[in-house]
């Protein structure tokens, strides 16, 4: 017995103290790599979608499949990548993501028609979920505490600087070559991630036990758990991305994937649970959320998610739709912002190993909310210069969230659940921005329609305004340039303009009410980032 005891007292110590052999930097750069390469490629395709859908013969709805079936695949395999490590190990799963999406990336460029295009997105999705989770627990095992934010930063600046540039070079390859580049650019990037990783990333001992162990235990593979993972968030995301398109349950076809959805999220609850309860390794380790200060980050990373995909969506549309913006130049106004957040993040990283990680994350979305809040100044003659500058003040909120909350949330978190940790962090803000981009889009609908009915309840001869109005403008058109109308024509003609007027001003209300709600809901989080446990330093946000 003492002898057991003894050798697993060994082992453990082995365990803790583990370091790489190679440059931790070097790894970092390593993995950071296919970070950007999987994240660049998701903002690429979005701009070249029109040119997609062209160039296969399939109309603009079609083509949207070929986003919505890469987020589907990649909102299975997010949560499932931590399981599968466990089996043939992290630095295998991790080679052979990057393997795969780069093969299926080559066969997208190569799709002769949109259902093989499709189905090459789903392959390219799979391996692309299971990047970022992977990566970001090799960084949490690689760094030590006091230096993990500062990892964390140098992925963050990836994960921005990609969105930040997509659209440009997506738009550059597309107008000056063609749109299978955007696909054929990753091949080259994920051979060199290939060599450096089979060179300088390694497995630390604890995740070379679990293999061991799974080994000695045989493949028994948790195939239930993973069937529903697959239906409920499959149809998670779906339901996300085409609700508002299909009037939501007025639709037959959403209202079925949202039942599926909903039933297969409570089946996969209670059979994981149970999975646990016979001491068998569940696909979704739900005990983490028995740990507050992870369950608090969790739930901050989706508010992270909703808000910045939800803005991102929200600013480009507001000044193309309003203000006339094309689209470059709607990108152009919201870049400074991601260049704010590639800036901010190193002091982030420098700061969160000092600092107690709660006041920065309560920072971030102080800055975030007041930063919607003075959006609600915008109006229809805002200049470029301000809406940028708006832009920049709630990016540098954002810096201070996404570290913090990465580092956060591996507090008093075992070592050898570093993988699922990173796993349903990334789930996490994924589905915030599935959340947050449909939240955006029905509510911009809703709100529009209601604002029109509110403006055109006044709109009547009895309004003393509105006739007053209606004559100015009937007198400018019977005097405009010469022209000579009759009073019925000019009467048409102001009724119209009018008419211009409100459904202009009903989309500006809409969108101020929106841009409130999301100001609202980042002050509602400051509180709530007391529920996790505090930490006198920094450097004390460790693994135990």
């Amino acid at each position: 017995m003492s002898t057991t005891t003894t050798t697993d007292a060994s082992i453990a110590a082995a365990e803790a103290t583990w370091t790489p052999r190679h440059n931790p930097w070097a790894v970092a750069l390593t993995v950071t790599l296919a970070t950007f390469m999987e994240v660049l490629d998701t903002s690429i395709a979005n701009v070249a979608l029109p040119h997609i859908a062209g160039g296969l013969g399939a109309s603009q709805d079609e083509a949207t499949w070929v986003l919505t079936s890469y987020l589907v695949s990649n909102a299975i395999v997010l949560p499932a990548s931590a399981y599968l490590t466990t089996f043939v190990g992290r630095k295998r799963f991790y080679m052979i993501c990057v393997v795969l999406f780069g093969l299926s990336s080559m066969l997208c460029g190569l799709a002769p028609s949109l259902p093989l295009l499709i189905f090459f997105r789903v392959l390219q999705g799979a391996g692309g979920g299971g990047l970022q989770p992977s990566e970001q627990a090799i960084l949490a095992d690689t760094f030590p505490p006091k230096k993990r934010g500062q990892a964390f930063a140098l992925y963050g600046m990836a994960v921005v600087a990609a969105p930040a540039i997509g659209p440009t070079l997506g738009g550059w390859i597309t107008d000056n070559y063609n749109w299978r580049w955007i696909f054929f650019i990753n091949v080259p990037v994920a051979l060199l991630s290939l060599f450096l990783t089979s060179r300088l990333v390694e497995d630390p001992p604890h995740i070379k036990r679990q293999v061991k162990e799974n080994h000695k235990k045989g493949w028994n593979l948790d195939l239930m758990g993973f069937g529903l993972l697959a239906v409920g968030f499959g149809s998670l995301e779906f339901v996300m991305d085409k609700g508002q398109e299909d009037d939501w349950l007025g639709s037959h076809l959403i209202a079925t994937f949202m039942l599926l959805c909903v039933v297969s999220l409570v089946a996969l609850i209670f059979y994981e649970l149970w999975q646990i309860r016979q001491g068998k390794k569940p696909i979704l380790d739900l005990t983490l959320f028995k740990n507050r200060t992870f369950a608090t980050s969790f739930g901050f990373m989706f508010v992270l998610g909703f808000a910045l995909f939800g803005t991102t969506v929200l600013i480009p549309q507001y000044v193309q739709v309003l203000m006339g913006y094309t689209a470059e130049r709607a990108g152009l106004v919201i870049s400074p912002g991601g260049f704010a957040i590639m800036a901010l993040m190193p002091l982030v990283g420098f700061l969160v190993s000092r600092v107690d990680p709660r006041y920065l994350i309560a920072y971030g979305f102080a800055v975030s909310a007041i930063a919607m809040a003075l959006m609600h100044t915008l109006d229809l003659q805002v200049s470029f210069g301000y809406i940028a500058m708006l832009r920049v003040f709630q990016a540098s909120g954002l810096a201070f969230l996404f570290v913090p909350i990465n580092t956060i949330s591996y507090t008093d978190i075992p070592r050898e659940k570093n993988n699922d940790v990173s796993g349903l962090n990334n789930l996490s803000r994924n589905i915030g921005g599935s959340v947050g981009t449909s939240f955006l889009t029905t509510e911009l609908a809703r709100r529009a329609q209601f604002h029109q009915n509110r403006l055109a309840a006044h709109m009547t001869a009895q309004n003393p305004n509105f006739a007053a109005h209606v004559n100015a403008l009937k007198g400018y058109f019977q005097r405009r340039g010469g022209l000579t109308a009759s009073p019925s024509q000019a009467q048409h003609l102001a009724i119209a303009n009018i008419y211009r007027q409100m459904l202009q001003q009903a989309s500006l209300l809409s969108y101020l009410d929106v841009i409130f709600v999301l100001s609202a809901g980042c002050a509602l989080m400051i509180p709530l980032v007391f529920l996790m446990k505090g930490s006198t330093h920094g450097s004390d946000v460790a693994l135990h």
